[in-house]
């Protein structure tokens, strides 16, 4: 971390939130981004502090609050006979025992008091020199006597660690300043210390393994499953096909041209240059949102190819040999994103994928926001290939419906799906400027987890209720159509003006706008909404996505299981999410989210959840 005034592992003074206590803390990584240091307090307590809030440990010297103000400098060895000292005394320890006390009160219930009393407190007094004094003879002896104190009681403190509790004055070595200001001058910078995650997601190293194993397997078994002609689970497992099945040359170079397709189209200088979220470097990197362009540019080249004969029911007909060539695609991409992010700078890693193990960071993500020139590859796969293949694939579902029952048109519950679905995906492209402040593209590496849920997972996973409808329709009357229908205005109006919310208060607090809602301050100077959609539940955007996604559903009637995956999977998901998201909150905001959450009761679902 070039540039940075405290280094990770190093032993500083950081303020207490809230008050004017300082305590000995470890460093534990800096966050450009919020330009706020991580830091532990010896109870375990981590909190994010600003520079102003932490103070060098070797920067201070620590002298005995002895000297009282009306006595003169000759009356200075008399000192401990005064009956004023003991009482000095007595109102020191009252007042250390009380600020202990008020501490405790304000951190959260889980820590335990004698932890914190066994922590040195020390309040700052600014440094002055004491010109009040004729007598230079004095003022050394007075600074002799500060050393020497401040020696015995580093001293004690190394026999006794975490045993005082006191107030001390503290006073700059001149050695330490001379040495320090020869640092500037030379202008020494320390080498980067390497991040290192200090909690695993997914089940950490163990689970990296469990995953890699289990979502390709799971594609596979939903769309063999699915292609029974009785897809109900007292069937599985549903019988294998053998390997050259699932190869497919023509499949494989499809999936290709459609990839370098999107590309082009996300390439072209067509749409808005959007700001990113500021990196740990303080950069803000630059993302062309031209989603919306390219889904309408991608549905005119779909739609001038079906007029031109081509048969788009072949992807139906291919479906297994698709998924395999794309999730070919995907593994590829994944090994390069890894060995590129071998070289990357430290400060281009993402802090969630640099465990040190090779399979956790090639599952989580090792490099934060990988780039060809300007082609950012998250972005790009996060939101076209994937995104608006899945739209694809189920406008060509709804002509296999049509080719396999014999209709004239798609059925009522096919026409829902597809639209519903249209809707979100074109939403998302609409407000393709929102998912810059998301979790995926702020924190999360680019590695086999989004390469492959791009990809793979999203385009022939959140299809089943379109390709289980071609084999299996479901009539829906009319009533029902509208009650559905209404469902999903519902969660959709939900999901974006939350949503909207949301991203207007993360870019711009102060926007005349927001400024009927309520907010919790916070010691990292950022504010919590506790009113509007976020003071409902903590998660309306979760809601309205729940919401959309039992509308979804209901179209394929009750009859199986597997067409209620999406919203199965969706709830685990959520779930999930939240509590990955309650994690990293109570580690950034300490007792502010305590409050948040005391204040805002349900997480996802109101008075239920």
């Amino acid at each position: 971390m070039p540039g940075v005034k405290y280094q990770k592992g190093d032993i500083v003074m950081g303020r207490w939130p809230g008050s004017n206590l300082y305590y000995e803390v470890k460093v534990l990584g800096f966050d450009a981004t919020s330009q706020l240091y991580t830091v532990i307090y010896k109870d375990g307590t981590e909190l994010e502090l600003k520079e102003q809030d932490i103070r060098s440990s070797s920067g201070f010297q620590l002298r005995a609050r002895s000297r009282s103000r009306s006595q003169s400098p000759g009356r200075r060895r008399s000192r401990s006979r005064s009956p004023a000292r003991t009482t000095r005394r007595s109102s020191s320890r009252a007042a250390a025992a009380a600020a202990a006390a008020a501490i405790t009160e304000s951190a959260p219930s889980s820590r335990k008091e004698t932890k914190l009393k066994d922590m040195v407190e020390v309040r700052l007094v600014p440094l002055a020199i004491e010109n009040n004094s004729n007598n230079k003879h004095e003022k050394k002896e007075e600074n002799n006597t500060a050393t020497k104190a401040n020696e015995k009681s580093e001293t004690k403190r190394d026999s006794e660690p975490e045993r005082n509790v006191g107030r001390y004055n503290l006073r700059r070595r001149k050695d330490e300043a001379r040495l320090e200001e020869k640092k500037e001058d030379a202008n020494v910078v320390p080498a980067p210390t390497p991040m290192v995650s200090s909690t695993l997601d997914f089940g950490g190293k163990i689970g990296a393994y469990f995953w890699l194993l289990f979502l390709p397997s799971w594609v596979l078994f939903v769309v063999l499953q699915v292609n029974l002609k009785d897809p109900s689970l007292a069937n599985f497992p549903p019988p294998v096909p053998p390997l050259e099945a699932f190869w497919d040359a023509q499949a494989l170079g499809f999936v290709v041209l459609w990839i370098l397709f999107q590309a082009i189209l996300y390439i072209l200088p067509v749409g808005k240059l959007s700001e990113g979220m500021p990196l740990r470097s303080g950069e803000r990197l630059k993302y062309r949102t031209n989603g919306f362009f390219a889904i309408v540019t991608s549905a005119a080249v779909v739609a001038a190819a079906v007029n031109q004969g081509v048969d788009l029911t072949y992807i139906h007909s291919h479906f297994l040999q698709l998924s395999a060539a794309t999730f070919l695609i995907s593994v590829l991409l994944s090994v390069y994103l890894y060995v590129r992010s071998l070289y990357a700078a430290p400060d281009q890693l993402a802090l969630g994928g640099s465990s040190g193990n090779v399979v956790y960071d090639f599952f989580k993500g090792h490099e934060l926001n990988p780039r060809i020139k300007n082609f950012d590859l998250k972005f790009f796969c996060e939101m076209r290939p994937g995104l608006i293949g899945w739209c694809l694939i189920n406008f060509a579902l709804a002509l296999a419906e049509m080719k396999q029952q014999g209709l004239a048109s798609p059925s009522y519950a096919m026409i829902l799906v597809n639209v519903f679905q249209l809707l979100y995906v074109v939403d998302g492209l609409w407000n393709e400027e929102a998912i810059l402040t998301t979790m995926d593209l702020m924190h999360d590496g680019f590695g086999f987890m989004l390469a492959f849920g791009d990809l793979v997972w999203v385009p022939f996973t959140y299809t089943l209720q379109a390709y289980y409808l071609v084999s299996h329709p479901n009539a829906l009357s009319l009533p029902a159509v509208a009650a559905i229908v209404l469902l999903k205005l519902v969660g959709f109006y939900i999901f974006r003006k939350s949503n909207s919310e949301k991203n207007t208060f993360r870019r711009s607090p102060s926007d005349p706008k927001l400024s009927h809602l309520k907010t919790i301050p916070t010691a990292t100077g950022k504010s919590l909404l506790v009113s509007g959609w976020w003071g409902v539940v903590r998660h309306p955007n979760y809601l309205g996505d729940l919401i959309m996604a039992l509308a979804w559903s209901l179209p394929c009637g009750f009859s199986h299981l597997l067409p209620w995956y999406y919203m199965i999977y969706f709830i685990i998901l959520l779930v999930h999410r939240d509590s990955r998201d309650m994690s990293e909150c109570r580690r950034k905001y300490g007792s502010a989210w305590d409050e948040y959450c005391r204040t805002v009761r349900y997480r996802i679902i109101p008075r239920v959840y």
